[in-house]
């Protein structure tokens, strides 16, 4: 299924000149980090004065070799008649044949990514420290990246290991006789540089060459990557101005002869709807769309034809005035391999240009109902008989079911116990931990689902109760913006469909459900620690990336401060039910009763 959004045409007049052919490479990058790669495909070619080029994208692909479960696997489209429906979508076994159908009789074809095609992954890629997906990318024909910030939660030295190749440092290659080569394409990260020489830690941008036609490509992610990850992991890295930076590189490619120039920022927006068909141009250029890359993408030198953005897991295909007034693309497809940018325009080969005019942009959508890719099949099945030993490790024990029924729900008290628990080690000024009840998927179940024996909880269904692969996040909330949030569970967008958070001990409040709107919520009964909350007060909170972006109707959660990224939820949950259980004193279900529910 492929539902295209309206196009988009921009109305610049091509104005750079020629570059004389002997000026080409003439310049060159400080230092090996920063050097230029130009990659060619094919001959040069010769007719017409211009040629046609395609560009497909995606961004924020978290290793999802799988499709993705739950609401994670489905996008939402808008019909003709102004509904919506959900469309299952995602896997890598079907974005390949999307991609590869897409370049069906295209001569001039290339495929980007900007950022987070690692990290937060699910088992299967997670398990391996994401070998899996850069296999799977090299497989797919990707021809650059921009990093994002996920490709940080390993730190820098993982990261060049997974541009480089070679088996990790700890645990060693994972087959006999195979070993990672790493990424056949480049990761570019132009705004991240070693804070003592200044020199970006891979490539800033490179050149791709598809025969004869020569477009520029620069990666940057968000300044605030320090703020969102832990610092470990971006010791002795500085992040740069992402604006600054993209201008920086496009005059050094112009001074190379490269008119043609497409910036991969992970850093993204918001549009109006959620639909990713919604044209976000209808009230006026970009009308629709808001967030931080609005001002990027209208201080990006005028030189940059198009945007393919990331980071917010949003899908838009958006047209945002350039410095000089002019319209240009900002794209964004999502999240998880759900859907992918198709880019066609014109190149003009008298000015190495793209003719902004011709800049037409729209979002597919890589439904399931297609034939898999047999390749990505075959490496999915590969990877899987690895994991399967890891899946039935033993992680814990219960003495009885842990469900996660009812508005309050044991097993959601008992994964709200186990966040706020590692939050403390990341933070021990934290105090309480919320759960979306949505992304609890199953129950922990006493009796045995193989050999394991009753009440052993294995890996594999630890993974199954958490298979979002969130990252278990911290922000600072005053006491004020707590109880927001609190009120945001039965009012707003879940005033028709409550949404209980599941909270840790420690918190406790009467939910009154025989009232309306954010008056089932009873301010005045909110304790924590047995004492009430302090409006003014400040109060560190632990949650997963999900609500930490202000998912499920959670707004008032993205407006907390001093965000702090942790690791993986599931590493969460697993760690707390090794540390307070054992086969002869397994874990008991918490009471759930921290919520006082009135009917």
């Amino acid at each position: 299924m492929s539902v295209t959004h309206p196009r988009r045409r921009a109305a610049r007049r091509v104005a750079a000149a020629t570059a004389g052919l002997a000026a080409l490479g003439a310049l060159a990058v400080a230092s090996p980090a920063a050097q230029a790669h130009e990659t060619h495909h094919g001959g040069h070619g010769h007719g017409s004065r211009t040629v046609d080029l395609q560009l497909l994208a995606i961004n924020d692909f978290h290793g999802n070799l799988e499709p993705p479960a739950g609401s994670s696997g489905r996008v939402t489209e808008l019909q003709a008649d102004g509904t919506t429906k959900t469309v299952d979508a995602g896997g890598v076994e079907y974005l390949a044949s999307s991609l590869r159908t897409a370049r069906q009789g295209q001569a001039r074809s290339l495929t980007v990514a900007a950022g987070d095609i690692v990290g937060a992954s699910p088992l299967l890629s997670g398990l391996f420290h994401d070998e899996p997906t850069v296999e799977a990318m090299n497989k797919l024909g990707l021809d650059v990246t921009g990093v994002g910030n996920h490709e940080f939660d390993e730190g820098k030295d993982e990261l060049l290991r997974l541009q480089n190749g070679g088996c990790h440092p700890v645990e060693g290659c994972y087959e006999k006789g195979r070993k990672f080569k790493g990424a056949d394409y480049p990761i570019l990260s132009a705004n991240v540089v070693n804070e003592k020489t200044g020199r970006p830690l891979l490539k800033p941008y490179t050149i791709e060459n598809v025969k004869g036609v020569r477009v520029g490509f620069i990666g940057v992610t968000l300044e605030g990557t320090p703020n969102i990850v832990t610092a470990e992991g971006v010791k002795g890295l500085k992040f740069l101005d992402e604006v600054e930076t993209i201008n920086k590189y496009t005059k050094e490619l112009k001074r190379k002869g490269v008119n043609a120039v497409v910036a991969l920022v992970h850093e993204g927006g918001f549009p109006a709807s959620s639909a990713y068909n919604y044209d976000c141009d209808a009230g006026g250029a970009g009308a629709g769309l808001s967030g931080p890359i609005v001002d990027i993408a209208k201080n990006t030198s005028a030189d940059v034809d198009a945007l393919v953005t990331g980071h917010t897991h949003n899908a838009y295909v958006c047209t945002i005035p350039d410095p000089k007034g002019n319209d240009r693309l900002v794209t964004s497809a999502a999240s998880f391999g759900r859907l992918f940018t198709e880019l066609d325009m014109k190149y003009d080969l008298r000015t190495n240009d793209i003719v902004r005019a011709s800049v037409e942009g729209s979002n597919h959508v890589v439904d399931r109902t297609q034939s898999k890719a047999a390749d990505m099949t075959s490496l999915i099945g590969r990877w899987q008989t690895l994991a399967a030993p890891v899946a039935g490790r033993t992680v814990g024990y219960i003495s009885q079911d842990i469900t996660r029924a009812g508005n309050e729900s044991a097993l959601g008290d008992l994964i709200a116990d186990a966040q706020l628990a590692y939050a403390k080690s990341l933070d021990p000024s934290a105090v309480l931990a919320l759960m979306n009840p949505g992304g609890i998927r199953t129950d922990l179940v006493h009796k045995a689902s193989g050999s394991e024996g009753d009440g052993v909880v294995t890996y594999g269904e630890g993974f199954a109760v958490q298979p979002f692969s969130n990252t278990v996040n911290l922000r600072t909330l005053t006491g004020a913006q707590l109880v927001t949030v609190l009120q945001q569970q039965v009012s707003g967008s879940n005033a028709a469909a409550p949404k209980i958070l599941q909270i840790s001990a420690g918190l406790t409040y009467t939910l009154d459900l025989t009232k309306s709107g954010a008056d089932r919520v009873v301010a005045d009964s909110i304790r924590l620690g047995g004492a009430p909350i302090d409006p003014a007060g400040s109060y560190r909170v632990a949650m997963n990336s999900f609500l930490s972006g202000g998912g499920d109707g959670f707004g008032e959660l993205a407006k907390g401060t001093n965000e702090l990224v942790g690791g993986d939820d599931l590493a969460a949950l697993n760690a707390y039910l090794t540390a307070n259980s054992s086969a002869s004193a397994p874990l008991a279900a918490p009471a759930a009763n921290r919520i006082t529910v009135v009917q």
